[in-house]
């Protein structure tokens, strides 16, 4: 390939939006979708959720609502305690209904547009490669099949089937790597090749991504927030960080308020406890750094495999919670701000998930006293979900959280993920019983404990920022300055400043493509004279 310049580069990309009508949003309208121009949401009930149309590039917020295919309040789901075992008020942010069916189109989203934007991308003549454990690749494809451009998915080949099914229909070249879950270095591996034999190939590599770390910062940490305050027993306290017009000051003031909010006071006032997630590419938990800035005794928890306890015992192994990755720790895990690492038995999770979506595993629950309702809704909880669920429960029970205590997670994807899942494990160990479910819930939820838990004190959270140098510096070429640079929190603020920035060039770019203009012109045409 020729060394165009980036000017060059980012016409190339204004002409291919131009040409197949892509329209970016910024990370100010996934955060608040009421922002975006209105027929660009008229427009989007006529386009199906799940379809590779530009136009669902909107649809990738938290503030879906799959039934009038516009936009509402946060889409979530409330443990109760009759399933969790704990007074405490577990929420999980559910990730179905954005596109391909997982959050991670939001991350990969957030490492392209701002290399797209920027003329650091050519999507006319480059190819995309999605380094992944499942989902974040399908988000990548996702994005890449709008703007036409050649990509490549790499996850291993241990992952559901469902997960290569998508990736064949949407055509994408696929890396299948050695492994499973745990198997990382394996992905970073294929990522080496391809830079080697591949001159066109640009690594879109979550685990480093800048984009990653600030799509969940500036979208699901505010999304987590508004489903807070939606509860009753709170003051809708939106204006700040989800309704103020968001440049209310010079481009690079700060996009959220740095004060936090006073607590809540009153009886029975709920407050923000915690934010779970396990740790996979880390992007989430920095939904817990945003949660922080509002919230400040809120604690931050990741989440990662009993069988590869990384963060907890520098240990290793192969486990099942399908998504999470490990064995090394995420370049944009901003460790110094993490509170408390759980590690989850992979056992308890499948056991779960059997449970959970096996008939006589429902009936079990309603005997239990769960509802219909909760019941009904348990499929939108993947593997990884049930893991965030359990290390929320065992945070609960270690800091004693009492019933105004509320815990937030996501929910990254949903059982359409693993169908096949449930056929093998009928295949391996025969119908489910009733005994046998009764056993799991009394088990592995009601009797989850808080072990395999640490609380860490400044001198751990410094041993697990090290651990990078290992992946990092002697591996993957980064250097020991870099590294040194993350264990500053002036590093993240920092980092955090550029989201209003990268917001107006987003706008700039679009002002050029003209788009917007075609879709109002469009829109303007269908409506009766």
């Amino acid at each position: 390939m020729s060394h165009a310049t980036r000017d060059e580069i980012r016409t190339r990309a204004l002409d291919r939006c131009r040409e197949r009508g892509v329209l970016i949003p910024t990370f100010a309208q996934m955060r608040k979708p009421w922002a975006i121009d209105p027929a660009v949401t008229e427009a989007l009930v006529d386009v199906d959720m799940q379809a590779a149309d530009p136009l669902n590039l909107f649809r990738i917020t938290w503030h879906n609502n799959p039934e009038s295919g516009g936009f509402g309040d946060v889409n979530v789901l409330e443990f109760p305690p009759e399933l969790t075992g704990v007074e405490a008020r577990i929420i999980g942010l559910v990730g179905k209904h954005f596109p391909t069916g997982a959050h991670k189109v939001g991350a990969a989203f957030g490492c392209l547009a701002p290399r797209l934007v920027n003329g650091e991308f050519d999507p006319t003549t480059q190819s995309a490669v999605w380094p992944s454990t499942g989902n974040y690749c399908r988000g990548g494809v996702f994005d890449s099949t709008l703007l036409g451009c050649r990509s490549v998915a790499i996850l291993p080949e241990g992952m559901s089937r469902e997960r290569f099914r998508w990736l064949k229909k949407m055509k994408a070249e696929v890396v299948a790597t050695p492994g499973t879950e745990s198997n990382v270095k394996e992905i970073f591996d294929a990522c080496w090749e391809i830079r080697k034999h591949r001159p066109d190939a640009v690594i879109f590599n979550q685990f480093e991504e800048a984009g990653n770390y600030l799509w969940h910062y500036g979208v699901t940490g505010p999304a987590a927030e508004a489903a807070f305050r939606a509860l009753p027993g709170t003051e809708k306290r939106l204006d700040d960080a989800l309704m103020r017009p968001r440049f209310a000051g010079p481009p690079h003031a700060r996009l959220w308020p740095a004060a936090p909010q006073p607590p809540e006071t009153g009886p029975g006032a709920l407050r923000v406890a915690a934010w779970v997630g396990a740790t996979g590419s880390s992007g989430t938990l920095a939904a817990g750094d945003y949660l922080k800035t509002r919230f400040p005794g809120c604690k931050i928890v990741a989440a990662e495999a009993l069988e590869c306890p990384t963060l907890l015992r520098c240990g290793f192994g192969g486990h099942r919670i399908e998504g999470i990755g490990d064995k090394h720790v995420p370049w944009i895990h901003n460790v110094r701000n993490t509170d408390l690492v759980t590690a989850i038995d992979d056992e308890a999770t499948i056991r779960l998930l059997r449970l959970f979506d096996e008939p006589a595993g429902r009936s079990v629950l309603a005997s239990y006293g769960v509802s219909d309702e909760v019941i009904a809704q348990l499929p939108l909880v993947g593997i990884s979900g049930i893991c965030n669920l359990l290390a929320a429960i065992k945070t609960a029970r270690y800091y004693e959280l009492e019933s105004n205590d509320v815990v937030l997670m996501p929910l990254t994807d949903s059982m359409d993920m693993y169908g096949t899942r449930l056929t093998e494990l009928r295949k391996e160990r025969g119908a489910a019983t009733k005994m046998g479910l009764v056993v799991n819930f009394e088990r592995y939820l009601l009797a989850t404990s808080s072990d395999h838990l640490k609380e860490l004190r400044f001198t751990d959270r410094k041993a697990i920022h090290n651990l990078k140098y290992f992946t990092w510096v002697e591996q993957q070429g980064k250097t020991a300055e870099e590294l040194d640079a993350l264990w500053s929190p002036s590093y993240w603020r920092d980092l955090q400043d550029r989201l209003p920035e990268w917001d107006q060039q987003i706008e700039a770019f679009n002002a050029e493509t003209g788009v917007l203009e075609q879709v109002r012109t469009r829109q303007a045409l269908r409506q009766p004279a």
